[in-house]
């Protein structure tokens, strides 16, 4: 299999597969492909895991069909790019080394990759569009390409190191480094200090990407062109709805 990356604000990864090799994607992932490669789409990745593998990938953000792409016959090109300006990062992924991505950072990888949850915490109404904040675990045996959103930051955390980041910012992390997500300390910080209520604490050793453009963000900068009342609603409610909630749970 050969591999390149093109490209630099909408980056595409273009992969020429050899006959029988084969990728995997989540479903809707394709960007183009050749005329001898052929799609599958069922719940179960070629790295097994089967019905409850499936749940696993969807507690983690993911989607519950995944599609095979298979060069028959001949050699093939299949296609991947980018959703939003960003990077495409590849992974090497063996059982000494797994990784944690940002919920929507998977692209597409080969056979015997993984897909499962690897961290998941409520964090109050309107947070991350209500669903909390989630990681998803890539393990298994392969490679694994990653796609991250805006610039790419990439530091090495010593052993005990620590760096406090917004979550959003959280692109990936080796399975070495230890997550835990923390609130800002103070109350006037939380309401007043315009970084959110809360940080993501990882510790090392390891890597971490991070990236400068969240989809959170993305969003929340979109909606001054929303239909005005659309766009009132829906910022007050996540605002009001997560401070409210996320300090009320800290009492309990």
């Amino acid at each position: 299999m050969q591999s390149r990356i093109t490209g630099t604000t909408m980056p595409v990864l273009e992969l020429l597969l050899e006959p029988n090799e084969a990728v995997i994607s989540e479903a809707g992932e394709l960007s183009w492909m050749g005329n001898s490669i052929q799609m599958t789409t069922h719940t179960q990745m070629m790295g097994g895991g089967g019905f409850f593998g499936a749940i696993r990938r969807v507690a983690g953000g993911g989607s519950l069909f995944m599609t095979e792409y298979r060069a028959v016959g001949a050699t093939g090109e299949v296609a991947f790019a980018t959703r939003v300006p960003g990077h495409i990062v590849p992974v090497e992924v063996n059982g000494g080394h797994q990784y944690m991505i940002h919920r929507h950072g998977f692209l597409c990888a080969t056979a015997q990759i993984e897909l499962g949850v690897g961290f998941q915490q409520s964090l109050g109404a309107g947070i991350f569009g209500g669903d909390g904040f989630l990681l998803q675990k890539v393990s298994g045996q392969g490679v694994a390409w990653l796609e991250l959103s805006g610039e790419l930051i990439v530091r090495d955390l010593a052993p005990g190191e620590m760096l406090r980041v917004h979550p959003g910012h959280v692109g990936a992390f080796q399975g070495t480094v230890s997550f835990q997500i923390t609130r800002v300390p103070g109350i006037k910080n939380m309401i007043f200090g315009g970084d959110g209520i809360f940080l993501a604490l990882l510790t090392g050793p390891g890597r971490v990407w991070l990236q400068t453009l969240p989809i959170s963000k993305l969003a929340h900068q979109l909606m001054q062109y929303m239909p005005k009342e659309q766009a009132r609603q829906t910022t007050e409610a996540g605002v009001v709805g997560g401070i409210v909630g996320s300090i009320l749970d800290g009492i309990k």
